[in-house]
């Protein structure tokens, strides 16, 4: 007997969420040509660097927004979970341009560093400040509607993670106007490439375990299933698999061994007990449960105990 729940999609955001991401993503592109302006006026790789850092923040609010858009699509016969996996993929192109852009900068900051050129410090320092007030006001808007979506905690995350690369020009611009080190401008881009290269790890390293349909990081299999056996009506566990859909979107499959469940309105009250109680406790909104009077051939028993270490 399978039993099934299909609430898609996962959600689709509120009202107050997509309009903090939108202004957040226009304050965000619109500064970032700004300091592709700046950068290329005054002459600072710093800028230039924070500009492609900057690109991150973009793309992960429209990303952000993206997922929000796809969510609230319906499924279709050729896409039965919808178009939830897009974010992904555009996350996995995102991140591959960015590998890009931070390998352009660190190649120009080290050629800087043996031969630096003239760098206007006070416009460096000027921009440098206004972009760390454009972060600073944009993370507050997200933060306001932030609540519990994962979506919307990301996108804060990147743009208080160019906030610090705000700071790390600031930084140069002052080092430039009082002591006129002009060496200090590449070397902050370094510095720039390399917290670019970090938040794309650790983005791709996300990407891809989903598109390999790891379990999710923050989800112990063990746990779901000694939460299954605590029901008194289940027997034995198999087959169990926990995944990501997408980013905020968690599948489960298993099989449920009740031995004592005589009638197939019983076997329907244990499965919708089971998956409320996935939901509530693991935050699982699609669940599939295949509950058998009896132990199928090939079986993979689930014990908590087995499931102890992960990699």
């Amino acid at each position: 007997m399978s039993q099934h729940q299909h609430p898609h999609p996962p959600g689709s955001g509120t009202p107050g969420q997509r309009r903090a991401l939108r202004m957040a993503l226009a304050l965000n592109a619109g500064f970032m040509v700004v300091e592709v302006v700046g950068g290329l006026t005054f002459g600072s790789l710093a800028l230039l660097a924070d500009a492609g850092h900057m690109l991150t923040d973009v793309a992960a609010l429209g990303l952000s927004l993206l997922a929000f858009h796809l969510a609230a699509r319906p499924i279709s016969a050729s896409h039965s979970y919808g178009l939830q996996r897009a974010e992904i993929l555009a996350a996995l192109g995102n991140a591959a341009a960015l590998l890009v852009i931070a390998g352009l900068v660190a190649v120009e900051a080290v050629r800087r560093i043996g031969a630096p050129p003239q760098v206007d410090g006070g416009g460096l320092l000027a921009v440098a400040c206004v972009g760390l007030a454009v972060n600073l006001l944009a993370a507050w808007l997200l933060s306001r509607e932030r609540r519990d979506s994962p979506n919307m905690r990301s996108a804060m995350l990147h743009l208080l993670a160019d906030a610090a690369g705000s700071v790390g020009a600031i930084a140069a611009g002052v080092a430039v106007v009082t002591v006129g080190a002009t060496w200090v401008d590449p070397l902050v881009s370094l510095l720039i490439a390399v917290l670019i290269v970090g938040s794309v790890w650790t983005l791709l390293r996300d990407v891809l375990h989903i598109l390999l349909e790891g379990t999710p990081r923050d989800l112990d299999p063990a746990r779901v299933a000694a939460a299954l056996h605590e029901a008194p009506a289940v027997d034995r566990v198999h087959h169990l698999h926990v995944w990501r859909l997408s980013s905020g979107s968690v599948a489960l499959s298993a099989h449920v061994v009740a031995e004592h469940v005589e009638t197939l309105h019983a076997a329907q009250l244990l499965a919708d007990q089971l998956k409320a109680m996935l939901r509530d406790r693991f935050g699982i909104d699609h669940a599939t449960l295949e509950l058998e009077c009896h132990d199928c051939r090939g079986m993979q028993l689930i014990a908590p105990a087995e499931l102890g270490e992960r990699p």
